[in-house]
């Protein structure tokens, strides 16, 4: 039986929705309170027991690579002024058993070549593919929740919940329906189709377990829409030869790519933090009864 052990993060993209936040910083370092994207991302992965971290990366994505590298000097300087709180949470941003890789993105060919990029790195294992973008927050992380699923069925897996079908142009659309075992398995895959066409209203988002075989269809794969190699074609094509599962994850999406998304994040995780959720809970509670008056 084969483990997930290994997660690719496509980190190469240029975040214009967010310039000019990110001219010269990679929108995967934009935080939500005091946490980068990735780095939510990540600790996903772990939870659910992945240990190897590739990221397809490209031009101006050095501080990804910072981010998670020893800081040395930031280290010594914490450790000589006693702050040993927070030299622990510099050195444990990563935890010592987990190993990180980076490969580059050499053009923005899309997400599927983005996941092609990490094959060397792959080899013939299973894999899981995380956008930073989608932050989701659950009891029981997404990825947890999907590994555990491919652990049961040995079957690639795909995280997809309902979205109005006013929205189906922004998303990878599936049809679905229930197998003997009580579990969805995908029939069709198409992206980003307009509402009058989506054959659902269940959509992609950014989790996915992949067989090796996907590499396969991946090299084959011709550009489709936007003139990009994508994943969902390459799903498409795998679905001719392996099972592939759909699963509606527990918990609650924020599409941090989009600005509102990011607030919405924000937002969310602020009146739940540990440090400052009581006090911004209070403030948020004085803000809205001020403008209301």
């Amino acid at each position: 039986m084969q483990k997930v052990c290994k997660a690719v993060f496509p980190v190469a993209g240029l975040g214009t929705r967010f310039l000019p936040a990110t001219k010269a910083s990679p929108k995967e370092m934009l935080n939500v309170v005091d946490k980068p994207l990735i780095q939510y991302a990540v600790e996903e992965a772990v939870a659910a027991g992945i240990t190897d971290m590739i990221f397809v990366t490209g031009r101006n994505k050095r501080a990804i690579e910072d981010h998670f590298d020893k800081a040395y000097e930031l280290e010594t300087e914490l450790e000589a002024k006693g702050k040993q709180e927070l030299l622990e949470l510099v050195r444990n941003i990563l935890p010592k058993h987990v190993s990180c890789a980076y490969v580059r993105q050499p053009e923005a060919l899309g997400l599927g070549h983005a996941v092609l990029c990490a094959r060397p790195l792959i080899g013939d294992e299973p894999f899981a593919v995380i956008l930073a973008d989608d932050l989701i927050a659950a009891q029981k992380p997404v990825m947890q929740q999907m590994v555990e699923l491919y652990a049961q069925t040995q079957s690639s897996v795909i995280g997809v919940q309902e979205v109005p079908r006013a929205d189906t142009g922004s998303y990878g659309i599936v049809v679905a329906k229930p197998n003997d075992e009580g579990l969805l398995k995908l029939s069709g895959i198409v992206e980003k189709p307009k509402p009058e066409d989506a054959p659902s209203t269940l959509a992609v988002v950014g989790r996915y377990i992949l067989s090796p075989r996907i590499f396969r269809h991946l090299i084959n794969a011709q550009p489709g829409k936007g003139g990009e190699i994508q994943l969902t074609d390459a799903i498409a094509a795998l679905l001719e030869e392996e099972r592939v599962l759909a699963l509606p994850f527990e918990g609650t999406r924020y599409d941090c790519g989009s600005k509102l998304g990011y607030l919405q994040a924000t937002l969310a995780y602020a009146c739940q933090h540990p440090e400052v959720g009581a006090d911004f809970n209070a403030y948020l509670r004085d803000f809205c009864r001020t403008q209301v008056s």
